[in-house]
């Protein structure tokens, strides 16, 4: 394969990424910013504690891979000979030695400690000695690997609230690649049920699921928007603005005395998701990791559980 480095004004991005992809047969397209590691570097995704999101960075690189080096050639001389293209500068074309991909990305992801003795582990990685009870997970394309801060507080909560889990019904709303679903029913949840809007995520959890030998139900929302089902714990961790959207829908299937478990929340968003919820229950703060906060509520009896 050869790789095409291209440095681009932010006005330029979008249609140069657009053109390489969409009519320059490049194999994938990736954007970062051209100022970082230098004083000119600029947050761009909205960390926690920063001001909203850019539109983009000032300045970018784009790297588009070809799989040889006259197509690599033939899109550099077609993307400057656009009109539109003036601004935009080749820095370098050259050949990306093979590589075993999959063992690169399977790299990324180490086991997680959750608690001393409760860990995630990937698939491909040896349990570690101090591990009592594991997690294994293979995240495939849906999201949650136990990295994200909003993730470990979720299971941490999990990992420390076992009485409270044993024969309880949850549902997991937004499940990703199933790990808090799981990690219930590790803790000893009776009956779980999944929902997620994307099916590759419920494929992930049914997978995953196996592989850590639990029962569970995975399943498009639907299954559960209009049923009447209620559950002992109802968990979310998906992003602020869908939670303060969903708070109807989740505080519905919350049995009396059951708890609400909510994340994606960063901790400036935290005043508004109890403005949210108020009509059916006092959220608080019961964790806080890197900018972001977990939240939680009991239905009609009392504080939430810490």
């Amino acid at each position: 394969m050869f790789e095409l480095v291209l440095r681009a004004p932010q006005a330029l991005v979008e249609p140069a990424s657009d053109a390489l992809s969409d009519e320059l047969d490049a194999l994938s397209v990736s954007v970062e910013d051209a100022d970082a590691g230098n004083d000119a570097e600029r947050a761009l995704f909205g960390e926690p504690g920063l001001p909203p999101p850019a539109a983009g960075w000032e300045h970018s690189t784009l790297r588009a891979l070809f799989e040889s080096e006259a197509q690599a050639q033939a899109a550099a001389t077609l993307l400057l000979a656009q009109d539109w293209a003036t601004d935009l500068e080749v820095q370098s074309l050259a050949e990306v030695p093979e590589q075993d991909w999959v063992r690169l990305t399977q790299q990324q992801f180490a086991p997680v400690e959750i608690t001393p003795t409760f860990w995630v582990v990937p698939s491909w990685h040896e349990a570690p000695a101090a591990a009592r009870q594991v997690l294994q997970l293979d995240p495939g394309l849906a999201f949650g690997t136990g990295t994200h801060p909003t993730t470990r507080m979720c299971l941490r909560w999990l990992a420390t609230h076992g009485a409270q889990l044993a024969q309880a019904r949850v549902l997991d709303y937004g499940c990703g690649s199933g790990i808090l679903a799981i990690a219930a029913a590790l803790m000893g949840a009776a009956e779980i049920d999944a929902v997620d809007i994307d099916p590759a995520a419920v494929q992930a959890t049914l997978d995953n699921a196996r592989t850590n030998r639990v029962a569970l139900n995975a399943a498009l929302p639907d299954a559960v928007a209009g049923s009447k089902a209620s559950y002992d714990l109802v968990l979310a961790n998906i992003l602020a603005t869908p939670l303060k959207l969903l708070a109807p829908l989740l505080c519905g299937h919350i049995a009396p005395g059951g708890q609400l478990l909510l994340a994606g929340i960063l901790a400036r968003q935290s005043d508004e998701l109890q403005a949210a919820y108020v009509p059916w229950l006092a959220l608080q703060v019961l964790d806080t990791e890197d900018g972001w906060v977990l939240m939680g509520a009991t239905l009609g009896s009392g504080p939430a559980l810490r």
